[in-house]
C-alpha cells in the first residue's frame, strides 16, 4: 500500500511525511524520529497479546442490543501498545519540552511540587459521596483555597464550583442576572469590547442578554467617553477585561467602574489575565462587582487538552447572596457544605455543576500559593510583565508592535513587519515549528490585522527568550531576503506537514476505514 493510499491520520488531516513523499527515508522514520501509523493500521482483530478462556454459556443481559459482529478493535503486543502510544507522546509539544509562548492562553510551567501532593492518599483518592465527616481534609483545601482567592482579589464571596473561565464568566452573569431580578430591574444588555474574548459575548447570550460591542481607541483600551455615551438604564452589565487582551492595562477602568455603577450595572471584570497584576493589584479596589479566575494561568495548574479546567469566580457584596452551591463554610464543629439553594442560601442561584468543583486544580493552586506565599506571587506578576516587555522592546525593530508604548504579561505585534514579502502571520507561525518552538498566538486579537500575541510567562528563563527573539529576528529577516517560498512549505520538519486547515474543518474525516476506497472523496490536501 502506497502513501497515497494508506488511510492514515495523515490522509485524514494533510499530507503524509513518511516514506517518499519528503522524508528522504524508505521507512518514513528520521533517524529517531519514528514514522508512527494509526493503531488499527499495525493491529489486527485477529490477535490478542493476552490469552483469554472461551466465553462460557451465559443468558445476555442486553438484550436486542447484543452484538451482532465484531467491533473489530485492533490486537496488539504488549511491546508493540507501549511502543505506539510512548512515539505519538514523542510527537506532542507541550510546556515540558519547550518554549510555549502563546499569547491569552498562558502556558506555564506546572510545578511538581502540586503534582506530588495532588496524588497523596486522602486528597488524589478521595470520592465527592463520601460523608462529609470522612473529607474534613478536602473541605479544607477548598476552604483555604477560597480564602486565598478571597485574599488575593479583596473581594467577600467566592464561587468554587465553575468547571472553566468561560462557565465563571456565565456563573457571575447569572448572578448579576439574579441580583437584578432582585430588584425587579429588567435589563437585558451587555456591553462588551470588541477585544473581549469570545467567550464573553457567548456568556451573555447564553444569559438572555442582547450584546453591544465598544471599540478600542487609539491606544488599545477602552474610552471612557465613549463608553458612557453607550450606557443607559437598559444596560445591566459592562464586560471588561483586564490587563485586555491586547496585553495593556485599562488605565481608565476606575472611571469606567463608577460610570457602570452610576447607570445602576455592574462591572463584570474578564480575570483571565489576573497573573499580570496578582499580588500587585486588588480587583475589588478597582470597582469590580464579579470575576472569574483561570487557575490555569495564574495559579499554575495545568492547562490545555480540553481540561482540566477551574474557573472560580470573585463576587462583591451585592452578589455574594446569589452565590452558587456548593459552599464551604467553616464552623466550631468542623468544615461543613451548604448544598441547597434553601435556608442559609436561599438567594443562590443553585448549582451549576455536579459536585463540589475540580477538587484537583484546588490541591495544585493552594499548593502553588502556600509555597510562594503573597510576596511570590507579586513577584511572579512583575517578572511576567518584565518577560513580556523584554521580548517587546527586544522585537520592535524587527517586529512591528500593534500599540505605543509598554505591555503588561504579552507582547502584540502586527504584520506590518512582512509587507511586501509574500508571507503571512500563519506562514511565519509554521516556519516556528521547523524550529523547535510552538507558534504563538496568531490572528488574535481580531482588532489587530496579522495579529501576533506572545506571552513569555514569569516562568522562561533570559537565554530561553534571547533563542526564541534571534529566531523570530533571523526568520523576518529571511522573509524579506528570499521571499515567501521557504515559509509556504514550512513546516517541513514536523512528523506531518502543512494542512488544509479549513477544508480539514469543513470536511473532517471522524472515522477511519481499512480499504482506501471506502474513505470520503472529499479529503483535506495539502496547501502547498
Amino acid at each position: 500500500m502506497n502513501d497515497a493510499e494508506r488511510p492514515t491520520l495523515a490522509a485524514a488531516s494533510g499530507q503524509y511525511a513518511g516514506g517518499d513523499s519528503g522524508s528522504g527515508t524508505v521507512s518514513g522514520n528520521r533517524g529517531l524520529a519514528i514514522e508512527e501509523p494509526l493503531i488499527f493500521e499495525q493491529g489486527s482483530p485477529e490477535k490478542t497479546a493476552v490469552d483469554l478462556p472461551p466465553i462460557p454459556a451465559h443468558l445476555s443481559r442486553l438484550g436486542g442490543l447484543a452484538p451482532r459482529q465484531s467491533i473489530g478493535l485492533p490486537g496488539l503486543s504488549e511491546p508493540e501498545v507501549v511502543r505506539h502510544y510512548l512515539r505519538l507522546s514523542q510527537q506532542n509539544y507541550g510546556i515540558d519540552t519547550g518554549f510555549f509562548p502563546l499569547g491569552s492562553c498562558t502556558m506555564k510551567h506546572n510545578p511538581r511540587l502540586n503534582e506530588k501532593l495532588a496524588r497523596l492518599p486522602g486528597l488524589g483518592d478521595v470520592h465527592p459521596l463520601q460523608p462529609v465527616a470522612t473529607v474534613q481534609g478536602a473541605l479544607a483545601v477548598i476552604f483555604h483555597c477560597a480564602a486565598w482567592l478571597k485574599a488575593l482579589t479583596g473581594m467577600p464571596a467566592v464561587a468554587m464550583s465553575p468547571a472553566a473561565g468561560a462557565h465563571g464568566e456565565m456563573v457571575g452573569l447569572m448572578a448579576i442576572r439574579a441580583a437584578l431580578e432582585a430588584r425587579g430591574d429588567a435589563r437585558r444588555r451587555v456591553i462588551v469590547p470588541e477585544s473581549a474574548h469570545g467567550t464573553n459575548p457567548a456568556s451573555a447570550v447564553a444569559c438572555g442578554y442582547a450584546v453591544e460591542a465598544v471599540a478600542a481607541d487609539a491606544r488599545g483600551r477602552v474610552d471612557p467617553a465613549t463608553l458612557a455615551e453607550r450606557l443607559g438604564p437598559d444596560v445591566a452589565a459592562v464586560m471588561l477585561t483586564n490587563p485586555n487582551t491586547c496585553g495593556l492595562f485599562e488605565t481608565h477602568i476606575r472611571e469606567i467602574a463608577a460610570a457602570t455603577h452610576a447607570a445602576g450595572a455592574f462591572f463584570y471584570c474578564d480575570g483571565a489575565n489576573f497573573n499580570a497584576i496578582v499580588g500587585r493589584v486588588r480587583p475589588a479596589d478597582l470597582g469590580i462587582d464579579a470575576m472569574h479566575i483561570n487557575l490555569h494561568k495564574t495559579f499554575s495548574t495545568p492547562h490545555g487538552g480540553g481540561g482540566p479546567g477551574s474557573g472560580p469566580v470573585v463576587l462583591s457584596a451585592a452578589l455574594s447572596p446569589y452565590a452558587p452551591v456548593s459552599i464551604v463554610i467553616e464552623t466550631p464543629a468542623g468544615y461543613r457544605l451548604i448544598e441547597r439553594a434553601d435556608a442559609e442560601a436561599n438567594a443562590s442561584i443553585g448549582r451549576i455543576k455536579g459536585f463540589h468543583g475540580q477538587f484537583g486544580m484546588f490541591v495544585r493552586a493552594l499548593a502553588y500559593m502556600m509555597s510562594m506565599g503573597g510576596d511570590g506571587l507579586r513577584q511572579v506578576a512583575s517578572d511576567a510583565v518584565l518577560n513580556a516587555n523584554y521580548i517587546l522592546a527586544s522585537l520592535k525593530e524587527t517586529l512591528t508592535p500593534a500599540f505605543e508604548g509598554p505591555c503588561m504579561h504579552e507582547a502584540l505585534f502586527d504584520d506590518r513587519c512582512l509587507a511586501g514579502t509574500g508571507v503571512t502571520t500563519l506562514d511565519l507561525a509554521k516556519a516556528l515549528i521547523d524550529e523547535g518552538f510552538h507558534p504563538m498566538t496568531v490572528y488574535f486579537p481580531l482588532v489587530v490585522h496579522g495579529a501576533m500575541l506572545v506571552e513569555p510567562t514569569e516562568t522562561e528563563s533570559k537565554a530561553t527568550l534571547d533563542q526564541f527573539i534571534r529566531v523570530m529576528r533571523e526568520l523576518v529577516q529571511r522573509a524579506h531576503r528570499s521571499g515567501a517560498a521557504p515559509f509556504h512549505a514550512a513546516p517541513r520538519l514536523a512528523p506531518r506537514r502543512r494542512l488544509d486547515e479549513t477544508t480539514a474543518a469543513r470536511h473532517p474525516v471522524l472515522r477511519w476505514r481499512p480499504a482506501a476506497n471506502e474513505r470520503s472523496t472529499k479529503q483535506p490536501q495539502s496547501t502547498r
